[in-house]
């Protein structure tokens, strides 16, 4: 960051110290530990991930299944999709930052490119008061800032709001163009059932056993319909079940993108972990499910 960059204008890591580490050393030795453990190969052939958002503690090791697989050398651009916990917008907002920190290494903000879309007329903007409160685009910064380290790389926040499913379909093809450019990655910001009473959700369907077998068939469910590409099949899935999918409207935006590209993208999803194994009613966990969208060749 330049000094002349304009506070107001940096996005502070405003979960560093809470939801992960903020001591750069301790940070950058765990993420390249996690990353090391998957054993994945890095692929040109990735074009986008879904990885979870929680805390690292929880999630971290999972989330690594989805950033391990990238190859950085040919990207210049990533596009990031998360949810907003806090703040209600039924669009898609863009950031009004130039430049994303984290503790090992600042992101720069596609500027132009926010312009290009925020010209389309579709989207709102989030001020950074917002933009700070929210977490599910910054668990993913470390990870990006560790894979691309090295590499002239730009990002491009954009929130999504509570987004109807006709709205999801549109979003989609008005981002579907920046699917077929290479240089172009998506990284796509969701945790997957969060269930217990604390989070209103205690679907249980004891044919499967125990609770926690019960959200893997749910949220496995879930899974093979996003990997079947179709958002029509996840928006049914969602209407029947109700699973509390955090970034289902932002897996929903992508899947739209990548139906309407002209490039074949297939997702995979390569690990499933739960925060917790519930087995009482009063028990709650979260289900993390990263995946990779590889281009089919």
């Amino acid at each position: 960051m330049t000094s002349s960059a304009k506070t107001e204008k940096v996005r502070q890591a405003s979960h560093a110290g809470s939801w992960y580490t903020d001591n750069p050393t301790k940070l950058s030795s765990d993420l390249e530990k996690w990353l090391g453990d998957t054993n994945l190969t890095k692929s040109p052939h990735v074009r986008g991930v879904i990885a979870p958002h929680a805390g690292y503690s929880y999630s971290g090791r999972a989330a690594a299944f989805a950033f391990a697989n990238i190859d950085p050398t040919n990207i210049s651009r990533i596009f990031i999709l998360g949810p907003s916990h806090h703040y209600y917008t039924p669009k898609c907002a863009l950031s009004t930052a130039k430049v994303y920190k984290t503790p090992i290494g600042d992101l720069p903000v596609d500027v132009e490119m926010i312009k290009e879309i925020r010209a389309m007329g579709k989207f709102g903007m989030m001020d950074l008061r917002v933009d700070e409160a929210e977490h599910s685009m910054e668990m993913h910064l470390p990870f990006l800032a560790k894979v691309f380290q090295g590499h002239d790389v730009k990002v491009v926040p954009i929130l999504v709001g509570a987004v109807s499913p006709d709205n999801e379909a549109m979003y989609g093809k008005l981002l579907s163009k920046y699917v077929d450019d290479p240089k172009n990655f998506f990284s796509v910001s969701s945790d997957f059932c969060h269930w217990g009473s604390r989070f209103n959700y205690m679907h249980y369907d004891n044919n499967h056993g125990p609770i926690h077998k019960s959200i893997e068939a749910l949220d496995k469910m879930g899974m093979d319909i996003i990997e079947t590409g179709e958002p029509g099949a996840f928006d049914e899935y969602l209407s029947k079940f109700d699973n509390t999918i955090c970034g289902r409207h932002a897996i929903s935006i992508f899947l739209h993108m990548i139906k309407h590209s002209s490039s074949k993208i297939k997702i995979n999803f390569l690990k499933y972990e739960q925060s917790s194994q519930c087995k009482k009613m009063q028990d709650s966990s979260v289900s993390y499910a990263p995946a990779a969208a590889k281009l089919e060749t």
